[in-house]
C-alpha cells in the first residue's frame, strides 16, 4: 500500500538539498492506517523494509524517493535493505533516531561558552539507541540546507540531508554503519540557492595535502606521561628553567613520520639540555611552504606525517624524555580557500563581515570575527583541545600585534575605529583574555606565550588586573622580546671597531626587561628571507663569526627572560633554513674537514643549558628586578658588558662578555664584597668548543679598593659566566672544567 505523499514542497526541497527537517519527511512516521516509510537513496533499484516478523518492499516514487505505507499499530524496530546494480546493501535508517546532541550541547554552543566543542561538533563515532555509527554534526546558520557526503555514499550527499536544529545554527545526522576512517564533507545550499561542499572545520583528522576530505577519527592513544603531568604546575614558569628549541617538523629530519621522530627528537633534546621544543605550527595546512601558519583544519594534527594517535606519541615520547611541547597556535587568520573556512556557509561567518576587517592586508588571508561568539568559542575551545587531548605544555600564539589593532598594515581611510574613538581591536582583546583565562583554569601548568610585537601595555598581566590604559592585561604567561632580538642582532652585525657606537642596543633591553615576562627569541622568522642564519650575521672570518655566534649564545642564556633557539642555530649552520631539506646535519658527519667547527658550537649550547638549568640565578629571578644589577654597562669604549644575577638565596652568578677580537688582561670588574673569590663556571672560548682557549684557570680572588672587584683574563669575542669560588649559599655548581 503507497504511503501518504509527500508535499510538493516537501519533496523539492528534499532533492535540492534545502530542506531544514528531513526527518519529518524521512524515516517513518505513524499515520492514520498504519505506519508510513519514505526513504531517500538516489540511485537505488529498489527498496526494502525488514522487521522481525515481516519485509516490504517499497514503492519507487522517482528522483530517489521510495514511500509505503505498512498497517503496523507502532513504528517497529527496522532495517532497510536497499538495492543497487549489482549490489544489496543492509543498513539502519538515519532517519529513525532522535538527535544524537543533548540540549545542553544546544546551550553552551548558542552561549560561546561550550568549552569541549570538539566534543559536541564534527564527526563523532559512537553508539547511539543501541545502533554504532558516526553523528555529523555542523554549524552552519547561514545555510538553507546541509548534506553529509563521503565514500560511504560515493561523495553523493543526496541521501543524507541533515537537520537543523532549531535557532542554533547547528546540523546534526547520525548516520549508522560509518566508522573509524570514512572520508566525508559538507554539501552546504548557501542562501543564494547555490552549492559548496566543505571540508568539516572541526575535523580532527584529514586527508594529506593536498587532498582536502575530513576523516572520521577515533583515538586509541594510552598516555605514559601521568608522572609529567601530575608535576607541570610544581613551579610556576616564570620563576623556572626555560630553555627552548624550536623546531620545524616535517624538515627537522626530512621523511620522518611523527613515530620516527619519537625515535629521535626527545633523544637530541634531552642530550642538549634544552627544557622544551616549540613546535612549529603542527595544525593542518593546505601549503607546506606557509610552514604551517595558514590553518585549513584547526582541530587536526597535519597528515603529512602521520595521523592524531601518531602525533600524541611523539608528544607523550617527549613529556616521557623529560621534555616539555609547546605548539605555535595561530588565531589571527586563515586562508580563502574555498573548501574550508572562507563564507563557510555562503556569507561571511568566521571572518568579519565588514570586508575592510576581514582582509588580511599582509597575508591574502582573512580574519576572524571575535566579535560573534561562535566564532570566539570555535577559538578557545581550539586552544583547550591541543592541551587537553594532546597534552601541549604552552601555546605560543602568533601574530597577536595583528590582531590587537585596527590599523594594522592598513593605510587611513581602510579602518573604522573602535567605539571610543581608539585604534586597539576590543573584540580581539576580549577573545585573547577569555582563551588566556579558560587555558590557565583548565590546564594546569600549561604557559600562553605571546608573540607581539608592539609596546602594549600588559600582555602579561592578569585579566583582572587594569593598567595605565584602562585595559586589563591580556593574561599570557610570558611575551617574545622583540625589541631585545632586534638590538641585540642589529648590535652583533656590526664589526667589533664600531660597536663601540652600537652598545645602547645590548642594554637598552634592561630598561624594560620587566615591563612583561619576556622569551629572549632566535627564532626561524631571523635565519630566512634573506636575513641569514644566525652564525652568518657575525661580522669577521669564519673563526670570528664562530666565536662572535658562542658569545652572543652566552650573552642570551645569561640574560633576564627565557631563550628560544631555532634548529640548525644550535651548530652554526652557516645557510638560511629552508623548509625543503631542514637543517645542514652533514655539518656534523666526521667525515666533513670542518665538523669540529659545528661540532664545538653545539657542545657549548649542551653545556649553556646543563649549567642554566643547574643554576638558579639564572632563572629564578627573570621577572625581579632584584634579581639583576650591572656591574659594568658603560664600557662601550671596550665593548664589554658584565651583570649579576641572583636566585632566591642571593647567591650570585657574574657573565661577562667580550664583543671585542682582543684578549683583556687584568680587567677589572666590581663584585659584591662578601664573596672571597670566584671561578670560571663557563667560557665560550674553550678550545673543545672551538675557541683560543684563554681562561682563568685558578680562582680568582676579591679585592677591596673603591668597592670590592676581581681582576680578570677576557677572552675574544667571548662570554665567560662565574660563581663564587667557595660555597655562598646553596646551589653552587662544579665548573665544566672540573667535570
Amino acid at each position: 500500500m503507497a504511503a501518504p505523499t509527500t508535499t510538493p514542497g516537501d519533496r523539492e526541497r528534499l532533492l535540492a538539498g534545502t530542506h531544514h527537517d528531513p526527518h519529518s519527511v524521512l524515516g517513518a512516521h505513524p499515520v492514520p492506517g498504519g505506519v508510513a516509510f519514505r526513504v531517500l537513496r538516489p540511485d537505488a533499484l529498489s527498496v526494502t523494509v525488514v522487521t522481525a516478523d515481516s519485509w516490504a518492499e517499497l514503492h519507487d516514487d522517482d528522483d530517489g524517493l521510495f514511500s509505503g505505507l505498512l498497517t503496523l499499530p507502532e513504528v517497529p524496530q527496522y532495517r532497510l535493505l536497499v538495492a543497487y546494480e549489482g549490489t544489496v546493501l543492509e543498513t539502519d535508517d538515519p532517519y529513525r533516531f532522535l538527535p544524537a546532541l543533548g540540549e545542553l550541547d544546544l546551550h553552551l554552543i548558542g552561549e560561546g561558552r561550550h568549552e569541549q566543542l570538539w566534543k559536541a561538533l564534527g564527526a563523532r563515532v559512537m553508539t547511539h539507541a543501541g545502533v554504532r555509527g558516526t553523528r555529523f554534526t555542523v554549524w552552519a546558520p547561514n545555510a538553507r540546507g546541509v548534506r553529509v557526503c563521503g565514500d560511504f555514499c560515493h561523495w553523493d550527499g543526496a541521501a543524507f540531508p541533515m537537520r537543523s536544529l532549531g535557532s542554533s545554527g547547528v546540523w546534526e545526522l547520525f548516520v549508522p554503519g560509518v566508522g573509524e576512517g570514512a572520508l566525508y564533507k559538507y554539501d552546504i545550499t548557501r542562501p543564494d540557492g547555490t552549492h559548496t561542499v566543505r571540508a568539516d572545520p572541526m575535523a580532527r583528522c584529514t586527508e594529506i595535502p593536498p587532498n582536502t576530505s575530513s576523516i572520521v577519527h577515533a583515538s586509541h592513544h594510552e598516555w605514559g606521561d601521568e608522572e609529567w603531568l601530575a608535576h607541570r604546575a610544581d613551579t610556576a614558569v616564570h620563576r623556572a628553567p626555560f630553555s627552548v628549541y624550536e623546531v620545524h617538523l616535517p624538515s627537522w629530519r626530512p621523511g620522518l613520520t611523527y613515530r620516527q621522530l619519537a625515535e629521535q627528537l626527545p633523544a637530541y633534546v634531552k642530550e642538549l639540555g634544552f627544557t622544551h621544543v616549540e613546535l612549529m605550527p603542527v595544525a593542518e595546512h593546505p601549503f607546506g611552504g606557509s610552514w604551517g601558519y595558514q590553518v585549513t583544519g584547526f582541530y587536526a594534527p597535519t597528515a603529512r606525517l602521520g595521523g592524531p594517535d601518531d602525533f600524541k606519541y611523539l608528544v607523550d615520547a617527549l613529556h616521557r624524555a623529560g621534555i616539555g611541547v609547546l605548539m605555535d597556535w595561530v588565531p589571527a587568520h586563515f586562508p580563502r580557500d574555498d573548501w574550508a573556512l572562507a563564507e563557510f556557509d555562503g556569507r561571511a561567518l568566521y571572518e568579519h563581515q565588514d570586508p575592510l576587517r576581514a582582509a588580511h592586508p599582509d597575508w591574502g588571508t582573512l580574519e576572524f570575527d571575535y566579535g560573534r561568539r561562535e566564532v570566539r568559542n570555535f577559538l578557545v575551545a581550539n586552544a583547550v583541545y591541543w592541551c587537553e587531548e594532546f597534552h601541549i605544555d604552552g601555546l605560543r600564539v602568533d601574530a597577536v600585534a595583528s590582531m590587537l589593532y585596527l590599523d594594522y598594515s592598513r593605510e587611513p581611510g581602510r579602518w573604522s575605529p573602535n567605539e571610543h574613538g581608539g585604534r586597539e581591536n576590543l573584540d580581539a582583546v576580549a577573545f585573547l583574555q577569555e582563551m588566556n583565562a579558560t587555558v590557565y583554569r583548565r590546564c594546569p601548568g600549561v604557559v600562553t606565550v605571546a608573540e607581539e610585537s608592539t609596546a602594549w601595555d600588559g600582555v602579561t598581566r592578569a585579566t583582572h588586573h587594569r593598567g595605565p590604559s584602562g585595559f586589563g592585561g591580556l593574561g599570557f604567561g610570558l611575551k617574545w622580546n622583540m625589541g631585545w632580538m632586534h638590538d641585540s642582532l642589529q648590535y652583533m652585525s656590526h664589526e667589533p671597531v664600531h660597536r663601540r657606537y652600537h652598545h645602547h642596543e645590548m642594554t637598552f633591553s634592561m630598561v624594560y626587561a620587566y615591563s612583561e615576562n619576556y622569551v629572549l627569541p632566535i627564532s626561524h622568522d631571523e635565519v630566512v628571507h634573506g636575513k641569514r642564519s644566525l652564525v652568518s650575521k657575525m661580522p669577521g672570518d669564519w673563526w670570528q663569526q664562530r666565536a662572535n655566534h658562542r658569545a652572543y649564545l652566552g650573552f642570551m642564556w645569561a640574560h633576564p627572560g627565557k631563550q628560544l633557539l631555532f634548529m640548525g642555530q644550535e651548530f652554526a649552520q652557516g645557510a638560511e633554513w629552508s623548509e625543503a631539506h631542514g637543517p645542514d646535519w652533514w655539518l656534523l658527519d666526521p667525515a666533513y674537514g670542518a665538523q669540529a667547527d659545528h661540532r664545538g658550537v653545539r657542545d657549548l649550547v649542551r653545556d649553556l643549558n646543563a649549567v642554566y638549568r643547574r643554576t638558579p640565578a639564572l632563572w629564578q629571578r627573570d621577572t625581579e628586578p632584584s634579581g639583576f644589577r650591572w656591574t659594568v654597562g658603560d664600557a662601550a669604549e671596550d665593548n664589554v658588558f658584565a651583570f649579576l644575577r641572583y636566585d632566591d638565596e642571593d647567591t650570585p652568578v657574574l657573565a661577562v662578555s667580550n664583543f671585542s677580537p682582543v684578549v683583556r688582561h687584568d680587567y677589572r670588574l666590581g663584585v659584591p664584597d662578601d664573596i672571597p673569590a670566584w671561578h670560571e663556571l663557563l667560557n665560550t672560548d674553550l678550545a673543545k668548543y672551538g675557541g683560543s682557549d684563554i681562561h682563568n684557570p685558578d680562582p680568582i680572588p676579591s679585592e677591596p679598593g673603591r668597592g670590592h672587584g676581581v681582576r680578570l683574563t677576557l677572552p675574544p669575542l667571548a662570554t665567560v659566566w662565574l660563581r663564587p669560588a667557595v660555597p655562598h649559599a646553596a646551589g653552587g655548581a662544579e665548573p665544566l672544567s672540573e667535570r
